[in-house]
């Protein structure tokens, strides 16, 4: 994926096959008895329900001796609940035509529902995915069944360029920050996690007041209401999860040129960037579309393969997280060619950041952000995204509104101050995987 900020509009389509509905999302915001947030809009386009539930219990909650029970938590989930096994948790939602999904970051971990409004469907969907949330099982046979299905994925990935080089340059950029954790976690950490580990974690973080719920579609508010609180008071009662530890910002560069005997290097460089609600974040998002996130558009693009030859692919972006979370450039070339693709990839942000975009970038970014606004919130599902999104980090309730309007404010005197507050260009952090001239092994990951 070229870029990963969210991206949101104000022009809104509700239901795909439905025309697009006026500016202007009605999002309802309450929170339940138990301290649940719920985001919570109404349609009758579709006879459809969607859910999500998002806890503050991502890879960054995890203790470091400790990586990877975050995401086997989730994981486990919905892998036997209530007396009953995965797979018979599984028919009971093909049986109504319901779909589970799940999500997992640095920040959150989450599951989602799509089922119909049909009573007899949606009462027991519901009552499937109130059981998964409310009663995981975490039997120690699926447990060490995961574990050992973990390790192997570990292993094969320790073998991947791109692995390795998203793993080190999280340490480079994060050093001791719970953000530099690996969100798979490591082959010494996973295999000593056992099911009291899973269910503290769980009964720590997969509490009814550390949960945003999010729901969209054929229901009124009154039921919005009652399935909120069902959902709410079945979990674990106890406070919110703590704040995360504010980043340390770079002061020094960091450069690790790591063996690896692909012929095609890999190449990531860049440092902590922005939080979500970050004033500048609009300067950032549309900034960075021009150099690096607008994919044949984008300046680092024409500098390193239509105007050199030098990559085969190149593309930058920011992801925003609770605390500073990372700006990244990314290059993958021949491995003859890395040392003259980084340093143009350096000329080129160097560049940027001093001058900005050219009339002609800005105004491009702008039309293709804001004339594709539409197709992004384009079903209920997408939509329901966004709401997860807005409930989980605090954000205004009428960001989808406003966004547009604030991108086309955008100036490029605004980009330029904004990557120049933002970027240290003498504090990034580079780790380059299958190159020459390579540092000494590391100690062997355990």
């Amino acid at each position: 994926m070229i870029f990963r900020l969210f991206l949101v509009g104000c022009s809104v389509v509700l239901a795909l096959g439905h025309g697009a509905a006026s500016a202007g999302l009605q999002i309802q915001n309450w929170r339940t008895p138990q301290g649940t947030n719920v985001l919570f809009v109404e349609t009758h386009e579709l006879p459809l329900i969607d859910i999500s539930i998002d806890f503050a219990a991502g890879s960054a909650y995890n203790d470091a001796p400790k990586a990877g029970l975050a995401s086997m938590t989730r994981h486990m989930l919905a892998l036997g609940a209530g007396g009953l096994s995965d797979d018979e948790i599984a028919r009971r939602f093909e049986d109504v035509g319901a779909q589970l999904g799940g999500s997992f970051d640095a920040d959150r971990a989450g599951l989602s529902l799509r089922t119909l409004s049909s009573a007899r469907e949606r009462d027991q969907a519901i009552d499937t995915f109130a059981l998964v949330l409310h009663r995981p099982d975490f039997a120690t046979a699926v447990l060490e069944r995961e574990k050992a299905r973990s390790i192997a994925a570990l292993k094969e990935a320790m073998t991947r360029p791109a692995a390795l080089a998203d793993r080190a340059f999280m340490r480079a950029l994060y050093g001791e920050h719970p953000y530099a954790l690996p969100s798979g976690g490591q082959i010494s950490t996973i295999s000593t996690l056992t099911t009291e580990d899973v269910t503290a974690f769980y009964r720590k973080f997969y509490s009814a007041a550390n949960a945003t719920l999010a729901i969209i579609g054929d229901l009124d508010r009154a039921a919005a209401e009652k399935l909120a609180e069902r959902l709410s008071a079945g979990l674990p009662q106890g406070p919110a999860a703590a704040p995360l530890p504010p980043v340390k910002l770079p002061e020094q560069s960091i450069t690790r040129r790591i063996a690896h005997p692909a012929s095609q290097s890999h190449i990531l460089l860049g440092q902590p960037g922005v939080k979500r609600g970050d004033p500048d974040y609009f300067a950032l998002y549309l900034g960075n579309y021009a150099l690096g996130g607008g994919g044949f558009d984008s300046r680092l693009v024409k500098e390193l393969r239509q105007k050199r030859g030098l990559v085969y692919s190149a593309s930058s972006y920011f992801i925003p997280q609770r605390e500073f979370g990372p700006f990244e450039l990314g290059l993958q070339t021949e491995r003859s060619q890395a040392d003259q693709a980084l340093d143009v990839a350096r000329t080129t942000l160097a560049d940027y950041v001093r001058d900005g975009p050219s009339a002609a970038e800005l105004a491009q970014a702008k039309n293709n952000i804001i004339g594709g606004f539409p197709l992004r919130l384009d079903s209920n599902r997408k939509i329901l995204d966004y709401l997860a999104v807005i409930g989980f980090y605090g954000l205004p309730l009428d960001y989808l509104d406003t966004f547009t309007g604030k991108v086309a404010a955008v100036t490029a005197a605004d980009i330029r101050a904004a990557f120049t507050r933002r970027l240290r260009l003498d504090a990034l952090s580079t780790v380059l995987v299958a190159v020459d001239n390579a540092d000494p092994p590391a100690p062997a990951a355990k």
